[in-house]
């Protein structure tokens, strides 16, 4: 078990390597695949031993080689997050082989939709549709037996919300709900107190604005997406035991 999270700690490493591209050059309309990564300041294309997660950026004491300009923290510890989860979801599901393909891919998601809408406010399709399809088609292929709940979940949240943009005709904002459904097709019932962890933290969060800035924090744009991530991540590992010990309060 050990090895198998030592590896799953590396791969989530290198990983969040190829994350920190996504995140940066996602939203600006970039390729992800090319070119080569450069220094924002002097354009010096980065080498392979520059590329080494978490280690380079020490080594290079965060600075460019080149240039000497620094090179954000956000690097290295978006890598190093990256890393951990990986190695969390296997030890969570370690006898579960179609739940940790599951929690890899929606841990895969979860990181750059966080750092994306913390940035830019929205949550990008082209991160929800494939990880929905991805999910999808794991989910069938690894646990057919499960798949009708998981999808019962997504259904659940997605359709009303759905429902009410055709009717009212309105242009909201549909990339929470597009991820809540993520979070379903991954979760299943554990999407329940995911969904409710994600309320709580982010209500906290308002109330706290709300207190620091008096009526200016309306005007503050706080996006759902990482408070939801926040509550997948926390439902993947104790979702199910929650909800379960939530019925049990009724049958006792």
């Amino acid at each position: 078990m050990l090895a198998a999270i030592v590896l799953a700690l590396i791969a989530g490493l290198a990983i969040g390597s190829f994350l920190n591209v996504v995140i940066y050059r996602l939203p600006r309309g970039e390729s992800v695949v090319s070119p080569r990564s450069r220094c924002p300041n002097c354009q010096h294309e980065i080498t392979a031993l520059e590329n080494v997660p978490v280690i380079s950026w020490l080594a290079l004491r965060g600075k460019c080689r080149e240039c000497k300009n620094p090179i954000s923290p956000r690097y290295p510890l978006i890598e190093l997050l990256t890393g951990l989860l990986y190695a969390g979801v296997v030890w969570v599901a370690w006898d579960d082989g179609a739940r940790i393909a599951l929690g890899l891919i929606l841990v895969t998601a979860l990181v750059p939709i966080t750092f994306i809408d913390l940035e830019f406010k929205r949550v990008p399709n082209l991160i929800t549709g494939p990880t929905a399809i991805a999910l999808v088609i794991a989910g069938t292929l690894l646990d057919l037996h499960g798949q009708p709940e998981r999808l019962l979940a997504a259904a659940i949240i997605v359709a009303p919300f759905l429902l009410l943009s055709l009717v009212l005709s309105s242009h909201m904002g549909m990339g929470d709900v597009k991820l809540m459904g993520v979070l379903g097709l991954a979760l299943g019932r554990a999407l329940a107190p995911g969904i409710f962890i994600a309320f709580i933290t982010g209500t906290a969060v308002g109330l706290v604005l709300m207190a620091k800035y008096g009526r200016n924090a309306r005007k503050m744009k706080v996006p759902f997406g990482p408070f939801l991530a926040l509550g997948g991540i926390i439902a993947f590992c104790v979702g199910a035991d929650l909800w379960d010990s939530y019925l049990d309060t009724f049958d006792s």
